[in-house]
């Protein structure tokens, strides 16, 4: 038995194919954000609620990671919380770039906030202005890219989630592997992945989409 996406219960599967892990998707965050501000200027979350456990996983790993030397000159001035309600996190953001007139980048990383803010950020004097970046759909997404607010965001392929996972089953039926740690799965057109705690895989990195790509997708 393999999951893929959402985990069932270790002790009901034999493997579990996750999209990324936690401090992946934090530090990418940041890594992608600062590429795109030339690593300097005032920067802004706008996360889901603040008690949610993925959300405030990933942001302190945003902080841990701009705490490092590479990142001096950037600075979080601000973690707002839109509680995955699309009015309010588009107050939100109209909030943030009022209060802090010299923000330079926004990282939404829940789908709901980064729809919203690209939607207040594309009618305003701040389009091409400020960067948001962060993690949404590519359906959600796709006019806001073509129209310049946002140049680039993450999430993940279900392509390839759905790729590493067929390649998983197929390898326990065959007894290629068995799930333990520490064994290679060999997954075609993906490489190798190696087998983590539990049973768990890793797809990778979480998958940039800009202009180039964004059209390849549908979801």
């Amino acid at each position: 038995i393999v999951s893929y996406d959402s985990d069932a219960s270790k002790d009901c599967r034999d493997l579990f194919i996750n999209q990324a892990n936690s401090e992946e998707i934090g530090r990418s965050q940041v890594k992608l954000l600062s590429e795109m501000i030339g690593g300097k200027g005032e920067v802004a979350i706008l996360s889901a609620t603040a008690n949610a456990t993925n959300q405030n996983t990933w942001i302190e790993f945003m902080k841990d990671e701009l705490g490092k030397p590479e990142y001096a000159e950037m600075k979080l001035v601000k973690v707002a919380y839109g509680d995955d309600d699309d009015q309010k996190s588009f107050q939100e953001t109209q909030g943030l770039l009022q209060a802090y007139p010299d923000l330079k980048g926004i990282i939404s990383p829940t789908t709901v906030g980064i729809s919203a803010a690209a939607r207040y950020i594309s009618g305003s004097k701040y389009k091409g202005e400020v960067v948001l970046t962060g993690l949404g759909t590519p359906n959600q997404m796709r006019q806001f890219v073509k129209d310049g607010t946002v140049q680039k965001f993450a999430l993940w392929n279900p392509k390839d989630l759905g790729y590493l996972a067929s390649y998983a089953a197929a390898a326990l039926a065959s007894g290629q592997i068995t799930g333990a740690e520490g064994e290679v799965l060999k997954a075609g057109r993906l490489g190798e992945r190696t087998i983590g705690k539990d049973g768990e895989i890793i797809l990778g990195p979480p998958f940039v989409f800009d202009k180039a790509n964004i059209d390849q997708f549908d979801f």
